[in-house]
């Protein structure tokens, strides 16, 4: 039984310039076309075709993707799979960009000065991430990728430090990898490493002295410090934000010592500080 366009489009509810759309692009391929007339006709079994091609399309998928799993059915679950976790994923993206901007929106974020007490840290280079180039030259981190890689060796510093006895005691954070000549040397350059991980620990004298065997344990000086925290995934744009409004903040007669700048990991974002010290050292930190 054949079936006319507008039959076809009445039974399938996929309207007649879907229909030529599809035919175009080898979805729905009519089962006949005149060749005087070129009018299309379908074969009733094609509206399986059309309601498979509807759901899929319906899902998100790309006419693509959609063709791929016509031409090859055994492979239409696994393509259906991967497009849901990219989905999944995307829409994970948006919420978190939705209640980044709310909370941007209706909480400002502020500069805040303070007192950061003196403790016990683990230290690690961060393992490199790549640099996205354009033309020719580093341009751009990868944060999603970076922020991974901080989050992988901060989770590496708990575990050994729970191995050995250690409490966390505090927020994690990052700071630019230029705490010797060599690491500043190989910081300046796009393979890095360019970022060391840092986890707050309390823990008796023996276990200190194990985790030193294993990893560098450093003595974290108190410090006064300007601070501001944004929320939601780390950035490029953030990250200038950040520099630029404890700049713009830092009180008179004091400078802000960015070679020791730290970036605080926090569940909903990160909070970037600097260490204010007075004018008069300014020569002694360059």
């Amino acid at each position: 039984m054949s079936l006319s366009i507008k039959e076809f489009s009445e039974m399938s509810d996929l309207s007649p310039q879907t229909l030529r759309f599809y035919h175009s692009e080898g979805l729905l391929v009519p089962a006949e076309v005149d060749g005087e007339t070129g009018y299309r006709y379908y074969s009733i079994e094609q509206v399986a075709t059309a309601v498979l091609v509807t759901a899929l399309r319906g899902a998100g998928m790309s006419v693509k993707d959609v063709r791929r799993a016509l031409e090859a059915p055994d492979t239409a679950a696994a393509l259906l799979e991967e497009h849901t976790g990219a989905l999944h994923r995307r829409r994970g993206a948006e919420d978190e960009a939705i209640a980044t901007a709310r909370e941007l929106l209706t909480a400002p974020p502020g500069v805040r000065r303070g007192e950061a007490p003196g403790t016990t840290v683990l230290s690690r280079t961060v393992p490199p991430v790549a640099v996205e180039r354009r033309g020719g030259r580093p341009d751009q981190y990868d944060w999603d990728a970076v922020t991974g890689a901080v989050t992988d060796t901060v989770a590496e510093l708990g575990a050994l430090a729970a191995e050995h006895g250690a409490a966390v005691t505090g927020a994690p954070w990052f700071t630019w990898a230029g705490e010797t000549a060599e690491q500043r040397e190989r910081a300046l350059t796009p393979e890095g490493p360019h970022w060391v991980a840092k986890v707050p620990v309390a823990a008796g004298a023996e276990a200190l002295a194990a985790l030193a065997g294993e990893v560098e344990v450093q003595d974290f000086e108190a410090r006064e410090e300007l601070s501001i925290r944004l929320p939601g995934r780390n950035s490029t744009p953030k990250y200038a934000m950040a520099h630029l409004q404890l700049l713009a903040h830092t009180p008179e007669g004091l400078f802000p010592d960015h070679s020791g700048m730290r970036h605080i990991l926090h569940e909903d974002g990160t909070e970037t500080a600097v260490r204010l010290r007075p004018l008069g050292e300014a020569g002694e930190v360059a």
